[in-house]
């Protein structure tokens, strides 16, 4: 398809930095005969909302498969989420006042979904927004000094117990512990089993080469993994309770010394400035290409059910 019949089928929205391209679909037979279309526009820019379409979880599960294929599983998780139906899942269980930070979906694993599908089931009272950040963008505008002190990659810290953040056994999803040091093994993740759980760390990088388009992306989650993420109040708590190595997140450079808060706030800056947030409406299909889109949450009042999958 021509970037004319794109341009024809549907609308831009967004700021200098983040476009989202949004088309009043009519159904599955709509999203089928546009499918080559959808497509394109994800590889290319990274995110399209879909407009018109019934709040309804099989249209949904249809809809990921017929543009993305098959649904993957949300392995080594590191939020709380509840399945919904087969691999579609409710969007981070997160008490309604607090934001979710940009981020780049499971950048912090050696393995992470192509294409994210959200469905807005039920629109919140107020605020409630998904809003995305153009990686590409994240990366043209930091500052050249700071991504040379990430250059390296980002260390990412976890230790999980009962009762703070989420058991290995629920991040994993199993009881057998030679599965998980399994896994560690195989991606590259260094474990210690302790009294009251276990602890991992690994080094992931900061930026990469988005394959299709070869353009250099800010692609990690060292923003959200970083304790100060949960505000000065709570990781002091936190840090007042629990030894660092105890923490259940947390994110360093990659040889293991701290990030400062500066950069820290230099990153939240930035995704404010190029990040774009529109209102959600029932049965709204929003798809982005997790490498060249980071996605957050903006806090809510209300009601609000947002379902996720992930090809």
């Amino acid at each position: 398809m021509t970037a004319e019949l794109t341009a024809n089928l549907g609308h831009i929205e967004g700021n200098e930095h983040t476009k989202l391209t949004v088309y009043a679909a009519t159904g599955l037979d709509w999203v089928r005969a546009h499918r080559g279309v959808l497509q394109d526009r994800l590889r290319e820019h990274g995110a399209i909302l879909l407009r018109g379409m019934p709040a309804d979880v099989a249209m949904f599960n249809q809809v990921t498969e017929e543009i993305g294929g098959s649904l993957l599983t949300y392995t080594e998780r590191s939020t709380p989420r509840s399945v919904v139906a087969g691999n579609i899942y409710t969007s981070t269980e997160y008490p309604p006042a607090e934001s979710i930070p940009m981020h780049n979906e499971n950048s912090y694993s050696a393995h992470w979904p192509a294409r994210l599908f959200f469905l807005c089931d039920t629109a919140a009272e107020t605020g409630g927004a998904t809003p995305i950040a153009d990686s590409r963008a994240m990366y043209r505008l930091l500052p050249p000094d700071l991504r040379e002190r990430f250059e390296g990659g980002i260390t990412y810290a976890r230790a999980f117990r009962e009762g703070l953040g989420l058991t290995w056994q629920e991040a994993f999803q199993t009881d057998d512990r030679q599965v998980v040091a399994d896994y560690c093994d195989g991606n590259g993740q260094t474990y210690e089993w302790t009294d009251e759980g276990l602890r991992t760390r690994h080094v992931r990088p900061s930026f990469v080469a988005e394959p299709h388009t070869g353009a250099m992306v800010w692609f990690n989650q060292a923003n959200l993994f970083h304790v100060s993420s949960l505000g000065e109040e709570v990781s002091e708590a936190l840090l007042d309770l629990y030894p660092e190595e105890d923490l259940p997140r947390n994110a360093y450079f990659a040889d293991g010394s701290p990030i400062p808060q500066a950069d820290l706030d230099t990153i939240k800056a930035t995704y404010d400035e190029v990040g774009y947030a529109f209102p959600w409406q029932p049965g709204d299909i929003m798809v982005i290409n997790n490498m060249l889109m980071a996605h957050g949450r903006e806090p809510f009042t209300g009601r609000r059910r947002t379902l996720v999958a992930m090809t």
